[in-house]
């Protein structure tokens, strides 16, 4: 049985899973090209440390993950054109299911702060880190 922090790791990737037309990795390396739609990819970044209640013992998180999102295009205007659809996506995504179907109590993006990367002899990428906030509580740090 997986750990609460798996669980709402793997609801998290299914809910970007459902992020039209976009390839969404967790833990995966760039990969040399990247598709069409964009790329998502999930780290499951830091929890950081538990607020603890007593009576009964639980430890509170508001664990930061990572989504790193990459798409390519000819012009900027293409560029910018694909990650708004993509953020725009991603958002809704999170925003329909806040609590990933009730794994964990709340889910919150930040805005993306977006650079432009050139590629030698290819097109350009358009990058930007996305910090996820998730919220939950569980029994057992290691959980």
């Amino acid at each position: 049985m997986p750990t609460p922090r798996e669980t709402i790791l793997q609801a998290l990737l299914a809910a970007l899973q459902t992020v039209p037309a976009a390839t969404v990795l967790r833990e995966e390396v760039l990969p040399e090209r990247i598709p069409t739609g964009g790329l998502v990819i999930l780290r499951d970044g830091d929890p950081g440390a538990s607020e603890v209640m007593l009576s009964p013992l639980a430890y509170s998180y508001e664990h930061k993950a990572e989504l790193e999102v990459i798409v390519q295009g000819k012009t900027p205007a293409a560029r910018a054109a694909t990650f708004d659809t993509l953020v725009q996506a991603i958002g809704t995504a999170i925003s329909t299911n806040r609590t990933l179907g009730g794994s964990c109590d709340w889910v919150e993006a930040s805005a993306p702060k977006p650079v432009d990367l050139p590629v030698e002899g290819g097109e350009a990428l358009k990058a930007a880190v996305i910090e996820i906030t998730l919220i939950y509580t569980t029994s057992d740090p290691l959980g």
